[in-house]
């Protein structure tokens, strides 16, 4: 179950990282805080799930690419099986598609390695007092990347790809597999396998539902 932190005590922490050097410098950093304790180390994902799993720590940092289990799977299988740990994610990556991807996953914060040691600090202690932050450039990318979004109802369907998203929205116009294979440029094979994820991710039945589901939304 969720817990408060306790007043004054530190807010425990397990570094995920397969780069010996960046958790070394990461704890030494750390170490000058009295606000924060690391309790564990992980050098991969597989790792990081264990020791989540027995620490319990407030926070995990989490970096994202690592050999034996990729952070991404390590967030969900934390956060299904301990969903009071908030994960903020520190990593060299700074695509839209690892930024969203952590975001689905669970993650609570994204900030990039290349910060200074004081803003870093204060994005632990954010995350670890419940707060969701992003460094600055991750900021920026998130409000350029909705700015530039048509207007979908996205958070309506997050399950569904942008490939499947487009399909869908034609599906509700009424028109055809043969007429959006030609739409979009797909093969008509595509479109039908578009077309079954759509059904499974909504969980409907057949096409008069999924249509239905997508007109209530705003797909039309």
């Amino acid at each position: 179950m969720p817990h408060a932190q306790p007043v004054n005590e530190p807010i425990t922490l397990l570094i995920v990282d397969d780069h010996p050097l960046f958790r070394k410098g990461l704890r030494a950093l750390l170490l000058t805080l009295p606000a924060m304790s690391v309790v564990g180390e992980a050098g991969n994902g597989s790792d990081a799930v264990r020791l989540a799993e027995e620490l319990q720590p407030d926070v995990v940092l989490m970096d994202l690419q690592m050999p034996g289990g990729s952070g991404l799977a390590a967030i969900r299988q934390i956060l299904q099986t301990s969903p009071h740990i908030r994960i903020l994610v520190v990593t060299m990556f700074e695509d839209d598609e690892s930024v969203f991807a952590a975001m689905r996953a669970g993650a609570r914060g994204y900030v990039l390695k290349d910060m200074d040691d004081e803003d870093l600090a204060r994005a632990i202690l954010a995350v670890g007092k419940g707060e969701a932050i992003f460094s600055p450039a991750i900021a920026t990318r998130i409000i350029t990347y909705f700015n530039a979004r048509p207007a979908l109802p996205m958070a309506i369907f997050p399950d569904l790809t942008e490939s499947e998203r487009s399909v869908l929205k034609l599906m509700a116009q009424g028109i055809s597999n043969d007429a959006i294979a030609q739409r979009l440029n797909f093969s008509a094979k595509t479109v039908r396998n578009y077309v079954s994820n759509i059904f499974s991710k909504l969980q409907v039945a057949d096409r008069a539902q999924a249509i239905v589901k997508a007109r209530e939304a705003g797909f039309q």
